[in-house]
């Protein structure tokens, strides 16, 4: 048909079938990324889930996930009450100051006669002048509705209680819908694949959200205690600003740095030297450091490629695109590594193996 052999036609049909998948997947990607997330969040719980279900008796999954939701909710009140309070204070007090701040950025930088030893600090603090009179009034204007955004994009509370809902079904049905996924591959050198590839992606995604909360609570705990000694305005809700923007590969941490020297210069912290060497040295220490060793080998990519993940899934997605970035890389290189060591070609040889 068509002057196409079988082979050709197999392949054809097999790329306009992907291409339909990723066109379909992109329509329905805000309910793709409330499963994602639901999974994700699945696998944030999966260790300690698996961990009680190995010691409670009977073979049911219920108990040990009404034991790890209820912990979870009693962990979030306490939290609520002893952190959360004091951000909403400073917040408030942030959002009432944000007239005054932004008035700050008309003001001329005041002339400092200042010698060698000033000579950075005084670069520093210029260089960050300018570019808040450039490029920061939007952000501090919306800074106190961040939380509001975030809801509205997110689906509003809607997000929040389908999340929790579909990661308790991911985790208590996960490996029938493994077996199901996988029964619908014909049995050969495909499934055995597949099956492999699976398994790789599913430690990878169990670590990297163990990774990605410890680096947050990581870098919440260092920042909320370096600004509780230095004195640094609003430090609570600077942590926990920090803390949320963790979550976004690159761009978040920048981000979060870029907020806290904003907002501490605005206020008129007067260490802001010691506030930059503080984030740059956390920065590294945490880059290369804390996150190479909570990441196995499976987990690096290279900073180009990552780069170009964060950029291309924000063009996409918006922050929806940066948060999936990271791990979608991750698993596109498992299954590069897959399809290198078994080529898909041989695969559409092996016996019982048909076209897509």
């Amino acid at each position: 048909m068509l002057g196409l052999d079988r082979r050709t036609a197999s392949y054809t049909w097999t790329v306009v079938f992907i291409l339909l998948l990723l066109r379909l997947a992109y329509l329905i990607r805000e309910t793709l990324f409330i499963f994602v997330v639901a999974l994700l969040f699945a696998y944030l719980l999966w260790p300690l889930v698996k961990f009680l279900d190995r010691r409670l008796p009977g073979r049911s999954k219920v108990l040990a996930l009404a034991i790890v939701y209820l912990s979870l909710i009693g962990l979030l009140v306490v939290m609520g009450i002893a952190i959360g309070s004091r951000v909403v204070v400073e917040a408030h007090n942030l959002a009432a100051r944000v007239p005054e701040l932004l008035s700050k950025l008309e003001q001329p930088p005041e002339p400092v006669i200042s010698p060698s030893v000033q000579a950075l600090r005084v670069t520093v603090i210029s260089t960050l002048r300018k570019q808040l009179v450039d490029h920061s009034r939007d952000l501090l204007s919306l800074l106190p509705n961040a939380a509001l955004g975030v809801l509205s994009r997110a689906g509003s509370l809607i997000f929040f209680i389908l999340v929790p809902i579909l990661s308790f079904f991911f985790l208590k049905d996960g490996r029938a819908i493994r077996s199901f996924m996988l029964g619908v591959v014909a049995e050969g050198s495909r499934r055995n694949m597949i099956n492999e590839i699976a398994a790789d992606v599913h430690m990878l995604l169990a670590q990297y959200m163990r990774a990605l909360v410890l680096l947050a609570a990581v870098a919440f705990l260092a920042y909320g205690l370096f600004f509780s000694l230095l004195g640094v305005p609003y430090g609570i809700l600077l942590a926990a600003i920090a803390f949320l923007l963790e979550f976004i590969p690159m761009l978040g941490p920048l981000a979060g740095a870029g907020i806290i020297m904003l907002v501490a210069g605005l206020s008129g912290f007067h260490h802001l030297l010691w506030l930059f060497v503080f984030l740059a040295a956390f920065r590294i220490f945490q880059d290369y450091v804390v996150s190479p060793h909570l990441l196995s080998a499976g987990m690096e990519l290279h900073p180009l490629v990552v780069i170009f993940g964060v950029l291309a899934g924000g063009s996409i997605a918006g922050i929806a695109g940066i948060f999936l970035s990271v791990p979608i890389l991750a698993t596109l290189r498992i299954v590069y590594r897959q399809l290198q060591k078994k080529p898909f070609d041989s695969c559409l040889r092996s016996p019982g193996a048909g076209t897509l």
